[in-house]
């Protein structure tokens, strides 16, 4: 017994030891302007007129709520306590006025009207994307944002937003260190003027995702093979975060949103500087290169699209198969990789990446041919690409 009590005191000592090195952990992430706050149980801050709305919309549901709440379980509680047997009342048959029929038919109704009135203003506001200042598509995939700006100023403007690999390699530990913005890190954020109206067309090429922010008050489902829209206005700069709002796949946790609101002349000089990165890596998918070349600029597409789930060894990890002595990578027929490339494998681990350019798609498998051990002097040209997209 003596034994039994003594090895349950010790069990609880570790509890309580483990229960305080938790709490320590957990004091040391902070809140995150634009993000989820430690402890959070009410909305995100707003950073729209649209988010302040909601939030008000939500109090005054709530009020409604409660005073019904507190009106008829007072009313039944009292007539229990007040007309129970016990006391010498006596069960009898009450005549039913006109007045209490059409009482519990007007005053509900009168009710539901007054909560559809203010949310219809709402919602009504919220689907209203005319007269936007900038107009970008966001494409949900397995498992990123690719971000194009249709219209207004940066148009022509593309990119993938994708998580920092550096917040990927701390899941990956299993016990990853105190992170305030922990898995909303990208490295690519979307970035828009302050006080501008901002349309978000959504979209997706592969499954279901939703494009949330909640400081914004957006929410939007983006649905392969459909284009449906919202829209917000920052009314001031910073940085906010949202995720992916849709069971995605495996890794939905890992898909955030960032959201980089700047002022117009901050604005004005990040686009100059993405339309001269655009330009200078615009390629020709008719250009030749030659094996090197092909290498050098494959590594990089490597490291920001594949290094998450292949690792930079190329030995995958865990469901994730190795590059590294691959028989499809080394195979002589380029046709199988790209394939498998452009259409994605293994019901949906390995995504597809039609997203990429011609000539990053045939830089990164050159790069795979040409690396660790695979010294297979193969070499994988835009124009195969190119035919293998018809």
């Amino acid at each position: 017994m003596r034994k039994r009590l003594t090895t349950l005191r010790a069990a609880s000592t570790a509890l309580a030891l483990g229960a305080g090195v938790w709490v320590t952990a957990g004091a040391q992430v902070n809140d995150l302007p634009g993000g989820p706050a430690v402890n959070q149980l009410n909305f995100a801050p707003a950073a729209t007129r649209i988010a302040e709305e909601q939030h008000w919309l939500h109090w005054f549901m709530m009020g409604i709520c409660a005073v019904i709440f507190v009106v008829v379980f007072g009313v039944m509680f009292y007539s229990i306590l007040k007309h129970r047997k016990s006391v010498g009342h006596k069960s009898q048959e009450l005549a039913e006025p006109i007045w209490v029929e059409l009482g519990w038919t007007i005053v509900p109704l009168l009710i539901v009207i007054g909560m559809a009135l203010p949310a219809t203003k709402v919602l009504v506001a919220q689907k209203d994307t005319t007269n936007s200042d900038l107009t970008i598509k966001a494409t949900g995939m397995q498992w990123k944002c690719g971000y194009d700006y249709i219209k207004g100023e940066g148009e022509g403007i593309g990119f993938l937003s994708t998580l920092d690999n550096s917040h990927r390699e701390m899941s990956n530990s299993g016990n990853p260190p105190p992170t305030d913005n922990y898995l909303l890190k990208v490295d690519n954020p979307l970035v828009v003027p302050v006080g501008k109206k901002i349309r978000i067309i959504t979209t997706a090429n592969d499954v279901i995702h939703a494009w949330m922010v909640p400081a914004f008050g957006v929410k939007q489902d983006a649905i392969p093979g459909f284009v449906r829209d919202t829209w917000f206005r920052a009314e001031k700069t910073g940085d906010f975060y949202g995720q992916c709002a849709e069971l995605c796949g495996k890794e939905h946790a890992y898909m955030p949103i960032h959201v980089k609101v700047v002022s117009a002349e901050e604005y004005t000089a990040w686009v100059g500087e993405q339309q001269k990165a655009m330009a200078a890596a615009a390629d020709d998918p008719s250009k030749v290169w030659a094996l090197t070349d092909m290498v050098k600029r494959g590594e990089s597409v490597y490291a920001a699209n594949c290094v998450a789930c292949h690792q930079a060894n190329g030995k995958g990890a865990g469901p994730i198969k190795p590059l590294d002595g691959s028989a499809l990578v080394t195979d002589a027929n380029n046709g199988l990789m790209i394939n498998v490339m452009l259409n994605g494998a293994a019901g949906g681990a390995m995504p597809a990446w039609k997203q990429l350019s011609d000539t990053e798609l045939a830089a990164v498998m050159t790069y795979a041919k040409n690396t660790w051990s695979n010294k297979t002097e193969q070499i994988v040209q835009p124009a195969d690409v190119v035919a293998a997209r018809k």
